[in-house]
């Protein structure tokens, strides 16, 4: 199988991924980025010589990233240094209303005795019990597998175990079981954001975040960036020919079957199997010629997950004592939600995100003026069809940032300190997806099961990346590389 030659379309995380361990099995891969670095969505903006985490900010699941570079013979710790945080996050209502959960239980669960009593702590306690259940259900079941169904999660883990998980409700409604006062319900409705859903739609599996956190979180020392320059180090070792400022223009099909690509240049590369790490909507929409375009069910534009506005900030901050996470809440999330998920508006009052990328867990900031920030409010994917007017991101802004001074926060705002980037941005980066950030939604019993998997409906092209099975997430990335990468292996094997 030595002779075999592979295309993987995208650096991302499971372009990266997969490449790796293809190449650790001896065959030949030619790894295609368009852009000039590796890291899909793991990006970073730059301001002067200040770089700033701007996609995701840690990563979880570490030993998912062990056995990875373990394929490659090497250590994950001998190439990336990881240090994992305390505070999970710091979350605030208003000036004198705020919580910490800690990546400690039973610390998480002394303070929110202190902030909403001993009764709730218990709940809490029991919601934990809960999320460790759920995983145990899921992770072989329905995470590890390729291509999971409501009837193989039901035969591997069995009936009463899947009745447990509660599919037909919601998170939100699941969580009012847990939950009674509505700031911690608010709070860990957030879980669903992590997947670009809403809490109001969305099903209590998502309850599981809770199990992954409190298994740890680690901050990338230098900034998450290094995650995939390190893999793509080791994937260079093991002879991976990696191609920057390569952009795909076609896949090629040849007796309806994926046998290469075709780049802009006019190059034509062929292959036996072809990987493909952009967003499934990519080649739904032709973006890959149109005989691709069969090879995914074609999404609506009400499946889209949640995009983001975000402002990449080298700022002064005084007032709210940030830690390194930080989450400030609106006053109406159900009206969050219902603006952009049925309106396709950004909401009168966002919940707020802020990485405080100089601070640790004791809010030491480790600069003496500016710091680096990066500041998300959620947002509709709209950014191909209906871009915001500069006026609606203006108000966005005032919005952000008054709620921010709401609670204490005052951050420092000048055109030289800063990058927005809206919807419209993140379509230009990941075509054909309006800005959504994370594939389809997982609203519904049946939204964790409609990712398309690691093989698509045209013989010879395989899929990977945070819009595929198992979903989106460094961990998960990482997890869907592995699954194209095995079909490939048992698909040559076959022929």
């Amino acid at each position: 199988m030595t002779d075999r030659h592979i295309v993987v379309i995208g650096a991302g995380m499971g372009g990266l991924a997969a490449s790796l361990r293809l190449a650790a099995r001896g065959l030949r891969v030619t790894l295609l980025e368009r852009g000039s670095r590796p890291g899909g969505k793991m990006r970073e903006v730059a301001i002067g010589t200040a770089r700033i985490d701007s996609g995701p900010t840690v990563v979880t699941m570490r030993p998912v990233l062990e056995e990875l570079f373990a394929t490659a013979g090497a250590s994950l710790q001998d190439h990336v240094k990881l240090q994992p945080v305390e505070i999970l996050a710091r979350h605030a209502w208003s000036d004198d209303k705020r919580l910490d959960l800690f990546a400690d239980r039973e610390r998480s669960a002394d303070a929110i005795g202190d902030f909403a009593g001993p009764e709730q702590a218990r709940l809490f306690r029991a919601f934990c019990t809960r999320a460790d259940d759920m995983w145990r259900t899921l992770e072989q079941a329905f995470i590890h597998l390729p291509d999971p169904t409501p009837l193989s999660l039901v035969l591997d883990s069995g009936l009463i175990p899947v009745a447990r998980l509660r599919p037909h409700s919601t998170l939100w409604r699941d969580l009012g079981r847990f939950f009674p006062d509505p700031r911690l319900r608010q709070l860990f409705a957030r879980y669903a954001t992590y997947v670009g859903s809403s809490p109001f739609a969305a099903p209590p599996t998502l309850g599981i975040v809770a199990h992954v956190e409190l298994a740890g979180v680690w901050i990338v020392d230098g900034g998450v960036q290094r995650l995939p320059e390190a893999l793509a180090a080791l994937a260079s070792g093991l002879q991976v020919d990696i191609r920057y400022g390569a952009e795909v223009s076609e896949i090629c099909i040849e007796h309806a079957r994926a046998r290469g690509v075709r780049l802009t240049n006019g190059e034509q590369i062929d292959a036996d199997a072809v990987i493909c790490n952009a967003d499934v909507a990519a080649l739904a929409s032709g973006r890959f010629g149109a005989p691709a375009r069969r090879a995914v069910r074609r999404q609506a534009r009400s499946a889209r997950s949640l995009s983001a506005v975000t402002w990449s900030l080298l700022a002064t901050t005084k007032g709210f004592p940030l830690v390194r996470h930080n989450v400030f809440f609106c006053r109406d999330y159900a009206a969050e939600f219902e603006a952009i998920f049925k309106q396709a508006r950004l909401p009168d009052e966002p919940t707020v995100y802020v990485c405080a990328q100089d601070r640790d867990d004791a809010g030491f900031a480790a600069v003496d003026s500016r710091e680096r920030l990066l500041c998300l409010v959620n947002a509709p994917p709209r950014g191909d069809y209906q871009p915001f007017q500069p006026a609606e991101i203006d108000r966005c802004e005032e919005q952000t940032f008054n709620l921010l001074a709401r609670c204490g926060l005052h951050v420092e705002r000048c055109t030289d300190n800063r990058v927005v980037t809206t919807p419209t941005q993140f379509e230009r980066l990941f075509p054909a997806t309006g800005g959504a950030l994370y594939g389809r939604t997982s609203h519904g019993w049946r939204g964790p099961f409609s990712r398309s998997g690691a093989r698509s409906k045209l013989p010879g092209l395989y899929l990977t990346g945070g819009s595929v099975h198992p979903g989106p997430g460094v961990p998960m990335a990482a997890i869907s590389g592995r699954l194209a990468a095995e079909a490939v292996l048992a698909d040559l094997a076959s022929t």
